[in-house]
C-alpha cells in the first residue's frame, strides 16, 4: 500500500475534528488491518469510485464519539444515539471529501458515496476491495478512533 495515500486522510481528519469539534487528534503508527471487526463502537463508511475503487471508514470509541458530538452541538443534544450517528456520518463525509481533494492533487479522480453509519459492539466493516486494508489509529483527550482505507 502506498504510504502517500494515507497523508490526505491524516490531514483531513486532523483539520475537520479540530475545526468542527475542537478536538486535536494525534495520529499513531499505521498498520495493516487483519480481520473485519471494527476498532470502535460507531463507524462511518464511505465508498469511492473513479480511477481507483475503495472505501474509508472511521471507527470511534463510544466516549470519543460522544465528546465530539457534545463539542459540535453544545448543550443542544436531543437524542444522543441519533446525534452520534448523524455526527459520525457528517464527519466521515467531510473527511472523505477533503481527503479526495488531497488525493486529486496526487492525480487520483474519485467520487464518494453517501456515508453509512454502523453502531454496536464488535460490529464488522467490510471494505469493498480485496486489497490490503490500512488502519491509522488516532488518540484524543476523550478516547480513540481509527481510520481504515483500502483501494484497488
Amino acid at each position: 500500500m502506498n504510504v502517500e495515500l494515507a497523508k490526505p486522510f491524516v490531514k483531513a481528519t486532523t483539520d475537520i475534528l479540530s475545526m468542527m469539534a475542537m478536538v486535536t487528534p494525534k495520529a499513531g503508527k499505521p498498520y495493516v488491518k487483519k480481520g473485519e471487526i471494527a476498532s470502535g463502537d460507531v463507524t462511518g463508511i464511505v465508498g469511492f469510485t473513479g480511477d481507483m475503487n475503495g472505501s474509508i471508514s472511521i471507527s470511534f470509541e463510544k466516549a470519543c464519539a460522544t465528546q465530539i458530538v457534545k463539542n459540535m452541538l453544545g448543550d443542544d443534544i436531543q437524542d444522543i444515539l441519533q446525534d452520534v450517528k448523524d455526527a459520525v456520518g457528517e464527519i466521515t463525509n467531510m473527511v472523505s471529501g477533503q481527503a479526495r481533494a488531497g488525493l486529486a492533487e496526487q492525480g487520483h479522480k474519485l467520487q464518494g458515496s453517501t456515508p453509512t453509519v454502523v453502531i454496536g459492539d464488535n460490529h464488522t466493516i467490510a471494505h469493498l476491495t480485496s486489497s490490503t486494508v490500512m488502519a491509522i489509529p488516532f488518540s484524543t483527550d476523550h478516547g480513540k478512533f481509527t481510520i481504515e482505507f483500502s483501494f484497488e
